[in-house]
């Protein structure tokens, strides 16, 4: 496996342990170098020893996304926003504001260079952000809540 291939796994099960754990843990970019490269380790152990990848026997999962007094569910990626498949009707949403993305059996968002950011639980992020059941995503001044992820 390629060392690009072992860094996007590692993040990858970093970030479903983020989301299944109890308690907040910081995103992937926020963590140590340290903490990053233990992962890898243990992707790499588990890699080696089942002899596959294991992003073959992942599977795909929906989306819902409650709006306002509606829930959207998606099973491939979209784009929220004015002009987007999840339509935001918010004069500080950009036309496509947001990018939704299934990677590897998980649901990514990721802001599309929109002028007023798109914030995550309260903090604005730059960078893919994995999604879990529970998070609130503003976009301009319309909250999304994440049902299923």
């Amino acid at each position: 496996m390629s060392s690009s291939g072992l860094d996007n796994l590692a993040r990858i099960a970093y970030e479903a342990h983020r989301s299944a754990h109890p308690t907040p843990l910081p995103a992937w970019e926020d963590t140590t170098e340290a903490d990053q490269q233990a992962w890898r380790a243990a992707v790499s152990a588990v890699n080696v020893q089942s002899g596959n990848t294991l992003i073959e026997s992942v599977p795909t999962r929906s989306l819902v996304i409650q709006a306002g007094n509606r829930q959207h569910s998606f099973h491939t990626e979209f784009t929220a926003g004015r002009l987007g498949s999840l339509p935001v009707g918010d004069e500080f949403a950009s036309g496509h504001h947001a990018r939704f993305y299934l990677a590897h059996g998980l649901w990514y968002i990721e802001d599309l260079g929109s002028t007023n950011g798109t914030f995550l639980n309260g903090r604005r992020f730059h960078g893919p952000q994995r999604l879990k059941k529970g998070d609130k995503i503003r976009i301009g001044h319309s909250i999304l809540t994440v049902f299923a992820a």
